[in-house]
């Protein structure tokens, strides 16, 4: 019986190996281009640019939470949003150009719906993946479709002691 992994190996794959190398690559890259000053400069501009777009895309989600939550309506965009905005903060707090390019691509009100839908695709996979089906789990673990309540068996039950 194999077992179903919760998080898939090539994730941790491409963020422990792959992305690391990749920041080292494009950092030496901008640094022989135009030199270890103006990119260290250029890392603590980046820095202070994703502060200050943390702060405000981070505002106006709260703000959008708070009027969906005071309207009585479900805030699903708007918490999605926020943590798209969180994520996107720690990307930028990561040393490097390839994440700090990710958390911007995320905290920007203009690409931010690609991610959400994005993020509430993979979301609603990995919830639909949990879902036991309505007729229960037939032979080879394949959906069994609900065909009404099934038959009725009448009898006597019987202890066996």
């Amino acid at each position: 019986m194999t077992r179903r992994r919760s998080f898939p190996m090539w994730v941790l794959f491409i963020a422990l190996v792959v992305v690391p190398l990749a920041e080292i690559y494009v950092l030496i890259q901008v640094g022989q281009v135009i030199g270890p000053w103006w990119t260290i400069l250029l890392l603590i501009a980046d820095s202070i640019l994703g502060g200050w777009l943390i702060r405000r895309e981070g505002g106006r989600a709260w703000r959008a939470l708070r009027s969906a939550l005071d309207s009585g309506r479900m805030p699903a965009r708007e918490l999605a949003d926020g943590a798209l905005i969180v994520f996107g903060g720690a990307l930028m707090l990561s040393p490097g150009f390839v994440t700090d390019i990710l958390g911007i691509l995320l905290i920007l009100p203009i690409t931010r719906p690609v991610a959400r839908r994005l993020l509430t695709t993979v979301i609603s996979r990995r919830l639909l993946a949990g879902v036991v089906p309505a007729g229960g789990w037939g032979p080879g673990n394949q959906p069994r479709t609900a065909q009404g309540p099934g038959p009725v068996v009448r009898g006597d039950v019987v202890d066996d002691e």
